[in-house]
């Protein structure tokens, strides 16, 4: 029996293979969540670097957030992501939830990214 972190990236990497094929020269919006934070940047695959990065422990979002472990924290990571690569001219991007549901905060984080901005 596999334990449950072989599992998970197992899920993380079929979800990968799938976005490198229908991406494009779309970067990708790749979301990792701790049980303590939210993570996103979005990603320039052919170049292998970070484009925007935004988080829960951002400075920009210190005061305006209580903690990083729910969902209106999600929301405010998603909103600063998707203003700072609006700013920098990227729209359109493929969104990478890794081996994470679609759901909570993942969700949140995404449905805020789309109301300021980016399409996915």
């Amino acid at each position: 029996m596999r334990n449950s972190k072989a599992l998970f990236q197992r899920r993380q990497e079929r979800a990968r293979t799938r976005l490198r094929r229908v991406a494009g020269d779309r970067p990708r919006l790749s979301v990792f969540r701790s049980s303590q934070h939210i993570y996103a940047q979005l990603i320039d695959d052919h170049a292998g670097r970070t484009i925007v990065a935004a988080s829960s422990v951002d400075k920009a979002l210190k005061g305006t957030i209580e903690g990083g472990a729910d969902k209106a924290a999600a929301q405010a990571v998603g909103k600063l992501l998707a203003e700072r690569a609006v700013e920098k001219g990227i729209k359109d991007v493929v969104f990478d939830r890794g081996g994470y549901l679609f759901h909570g905060r993942v969700k949140a984080l995404a449905d805020a990214a789309r109301e300021a901005g980016l399409n996915f």
